[in-house]
């Protein structure tokens, strides 16, 4: 796996898991009875999106260090989805 794939992964990875954890234990205006006058009732009422992006992180890192190993030894390869058979055999030197 090169680099460019690596950094990669870790950027599809987070950002999917940033959009997991977002909506987790989410109080909005509405929920509280407490809208502030030009905000939308399904806005949140505190600002947490940073510790938020902590536990991302974190999750981001056990996730991606899996797929990475799984990638890397070889237990799933891109031959694995060719249910089409549209690749060519694998050829033994």
């Amino acid at each position: 796996m090169s680099i460019t794939a690596v950094f990669v992964l870790f950027a599809v990875v987070w950002f999917m898991v940033f959009f997991i954890v977002l909506p987790l234990r989410l109080t909005t205006q509405g929920d509280a009875g407490s809208v502030v006058e030009g905000t939308p009732k399904s806005a949140p009422l505190n600002e947490i999106v940073g510790k938020k992006a902590r536990l991302t992180t974190l999750w981001a890192i056990l996730v991606w260090a899996a797929l990475a190993g799984i990638i890397t030894s070889g237990a799933i390869s891109v031959r694995d989805f060719d249910w089409m058979g549209r690749m060519p055999p694998v050829s033994t030197p």
